[in-house]
C-alpha cells in the first residue's frame, strides 16, 4: 500500500452484505476465476466505500435509552453491551425495542499501521 494511504475497519464485512460478498469471492476463488489477492483488494474497497458512504449519505439520527451492562476500550475501539434498549427516531414517530444491543464505536478510518 502506498505511503500515507489509509486502512479502514472491516466491521461491515460481518453484516449480511459483507458476508454475501465474502461468500461470492470465496466461490470465485474456489472456481479459480479470480486470485485471492484480487479478492482482498475487493474487500478493501468494500471497507472503504461502506465507511465513506455511511459518513456522507446517512443523515438520520436516533436516540436510545437502556441499561449499560458492560463496556470495554481496547485498541482505540469502544464496545458497549446494553440491555433493555429503546430506540427513538429523530422525528419521534417510531420506537424500536431490543433485549440487548452491542455497539462498537471507532473512528471511520484509521491510519496505516507500521
Amino acid at each position: 500500500m502506498a505511503s500515507g494511504a489509509t486502512n479502514f475497519y472491516d466491521l461491515y464485512r460481518h453484516g449480511s452484505l459483507g458476508v454475501s460478498l465474502t461468500d461470492a469471492l470465496d466461490e470465485l476463488i474456489g472456481d479459480e476465476r479470480i486470485d485471492p489477492q484480487l479478492a482482498m483488494k475487493v474487500l478493501t474497497q468494500f471497507d472503504r466505500i461502506i465507511a465513506e458512504t455511511l459518513q456522507e449519505k446517512v443523515k438520520a439520527r436516533l436516540t436510545f435509552k437502556g441499561s449499560l451492562d458492560t463496556y470495554r476500550f481496547c485498541d482505540e475501539v469502544w464496545t458497549f453491551l446494553i440491555r433493555n434498549v429503546t430506540f427513538k427516531l429523530d422525528n419521534g414517530s417510531q420506537t424500536v425495542q431490543a433485549d440487548k444491543v452491542k455497539i462498537v464505536s471507532c473512528s471511520a478510518k484509521r491510519t496505516e499501521e507500521k
